[in-house]
C-alpha cells in the first residue's frame, strides 16, 4: 500500500542495524552475458508486489535485466537505514518527499534535474506540477521522481449521517459544519462523531494550517521545504480553539487515542466520521465494508485548502548505469502504475500520463466520491505540506509534542500555541 512520507531520513541514518549484505544490495552491474542489472526496492504489500512484477514483465530492454529486491513493508525504514549505511542501497527504492531531499542534499542521491529538463514525454513538466516543485531542493536539485500521491479527505458512514439527520459531507462544506456533524454523530451513540489524528498527533500544526488558510490567514509554516519561520496567528488560534472545543465535548477523539485499527472500526461502522486518505479506497475493495460509505474533500472556512505528499523512486549516487537506471525508472513511473492500479486503486500518479489507470479502477469499482475528491485535492488553490521534511524536523517534533496535546487537552493555555511556535522557530534559526 502506499505510505506517508517515511520520517526523518537522518534517524534512518543513524538508525544502525546490522549491514546488508550484498545479496540484499548494490548497484547496477554488468552479468556475465553483458546485461545490466537495475535492482528494485518498494514497500509494497505481497500483493501489490506480485502486480508490480507482472508489469516489470513487460519492460523489454536487450540490455538492461530487472531485478526487484524482496523487502517486508513492515520493516522498510530498518532496510533502508542499513543498506544506506553500509553504501548497497539499490538503484531504485521508493521514498518519501523527506527522505528525498534530505539525501540529496548529503549528496547520496543522483541528481536527475538534466535529464527531466527540457521537452519530451518523461520531464519535470510531465509530473503533478506541486508534487515536482516539492521534490526539488532549493538549488533545484532532484534526487528521485514523486511516484504516488497522497490525498485527504473525510470518509463517512452514509447511514450513520441519515440516522443522525445530518447532511452528508461534500465538497465546499465548512469546518462549523464538520464539528456540528461530529457532534450529532456523537449525541447519536458514538464513541466519537469524528476520528482525526491529523489534527490532534505530530503533524497536526500543519493540518491545522488549512484552516487559517481557508480563511485568509497565515499557514503555520511558510515552507515544509525550507522553511524561514513558523507563525500562529489570531485565524489559526481560532481554528484550534474550535479544536479543542470538540474534544471536550466528546465529539472529537482526544490526542493518544488509539488509531492502529481506526481503518477496520470505520468499516464495521463504530467510527462515523474519519480523516485519512484515498489509500483507504484500495483496502475497502477487498475487505468489503459493512456500511455504504463516502469520501469528501476537507472542510473549508472561505476556500478550498488541502494538504499534499508525495512518495516516489529515489536513485543513490554511486548506481554504475544511470543510463539503464534511468530507463527503468522512466517505465516504473510512467508504465508500471497503469498496470497496477486497475487491481489496487491506492493513489493517483504523479506522472499525469499514468493518472486516467487510477480513475478509470476508481470508476469501474463505482467509487465516484473518491474520484471526484481527489481531483478536488489537487485541484485546490491552497496546499500546505503534511510536515518539515528538513533534517531538523525530529528537533521541531520534540516541541510539537510537549505543547500540542496538552493545548488540545486543555491542560496548557491557548496562549502557548505562541510559546510553541516561538520554540520552533529557534530550532529553524538554529538550523539556518
Amino acid at each position: 500500500m502506499l505510505k506517508r512520507t517515511l520520517h526523518a531520513a537522518g534517524a534512518l541514518l543513524a538508525a544502525g542495524g546490522l549491514l546488508a549484505t550484498a545479496a540484499c544490495g548494490g548497484s547496477s552491474g554488468k552479468e556475465s552475458g553483458g546485461k545490466t542489472t537495475v535492482t528494485v526496492m518498494t514497500w509494497e504489500s505481497n500483493a501489490t508486489n506480485k502486480l508490480i512484477d507482472t508489469a516489470l514483465a513487460g519492460f523489454h530492454d536487450p540490455d538492461i535485466t530487472v531485478k526487484r529486491i524482496d523487502t517486508p513493508n513492515g520493516n522498510y525504514g530498518d532496510k533502508l537505514a542499513s543498506l544506506t549505511q553500509a553504501k548497497k542501497l539499490p538503484d531504485l527504492f521508493w521514498c518519501g518527499n523527506d527522505t528525498e531531499l534530505q539525501y540529496t542534499g548529503q549528496g547520496l542521491l543522483t541528481d536527475w534535474s538534466d535529464r527531466l529538463s527540457g521537452s519530451g514525454d518523461f520531464t519535470a513538466g510531465s509530473f503533478d506540477s506541486t508534487a515536482m516543485k516539492n521534490w526539488k531542493t532549493a538549488d533545484g536539485k532532484i534526487g528521485g521522481v514523486p511516484s504516488l500521491m497522497n490525498t485527504y479527505g473525510i470518509w463517512y458512514d452514509i447511514d450513520a449521517f441519515k440516522a443522525a439527520g445530518v447532511p452528508l459531507p461534500a465538497a465546499g462544506w465548512t469546518w462549523d459544519q464538520m464539528y456540528a456533524a461530529a457532534g450529532k454523530l456523537h449525541k447519536k451513540g458514538a464513541k466519537y462523531g469524528l476520528v482525526a489524528d491529523a489534527m490532534t498527533a505530530l503533524d497536526a500544526p500543519f493540518s491545522l494550517s488549512l484552516y487559517s488558510l481557508s480563511a485568509g490567514g497565515a499557514p503555520f509554516a511558510d515552507s515544509v521545504n525550507h522553511p524561514t519561520k513558523a507563525t500562529v496567528d489570531a485565524t489559526y488560534t481560532e481554528g484550534v480553539k474550535k479544536l479543542a472545543a470538540g474534544i471536550k465535548s466528546g465529539s472529537v477523539a482526544p490526542p493518544g487515542y488509539d488509531i492502529s485499527n481506526q481503518q477496520s472500526l470505520f468499516a464495521a461502522g463504530q467510527i462515523p466520521m474519519l480523516w485519512s486518505g484515498q489509500w483507504l479506497a484500495a483496502g475497502f475493495l477487498t475487505d468489503k465494508p459493512k456500511i455504504k460509505y463516502g469520501f469528501a474533500p476537507l472542510p473549508q472556512v472561505d476556500r478550498a485548502a488541502t494538504l499534499y505528499d508525495a512518495v516516489g523512486i529515489c536513485t543513490p549516487s554511486y548506481t554504475k548505469n544511470a543510463d539503464a537506471t534511468f530507463k527503468v525508472l522512466k517505465y516504473l513511473d510512467s508504465t508500471v502504475w497503469t498496470k497496477v492500479l486497475p487491481d489496487s486503486p491506492v493513489a493517483v500518479p504523479a506522472y499525469t500520463g499514468a493518472q486516467k489507470a487510477y480513475y478509470d479502477a476508481l470508476g469501474k469499482a463505482q467509487l465516484t466520491t473518491v474520484a471526484a475528491t481527489v481531483k478536488a485535492d489537487l485541484d485546490a488553490p491552497l496546499t500546505m505540506g503534511v510536515r518539515f521534511t528538513t533534517p531538523w524536523a525530529s528537533q521541531s517534533n520534540d516541541v510539537i509534542t510537549a505543547y500540542w496535546p496538552d493545548i488540545l487537552r486543555g491542560k496548557k493555555p491557548l496562549s502557548d500555541l505562541q510559546t510553541m511556535t516561538d520554540k520552533i522557530n529557534d530550532v529553524i534559526k538554529s538550523n539556518g
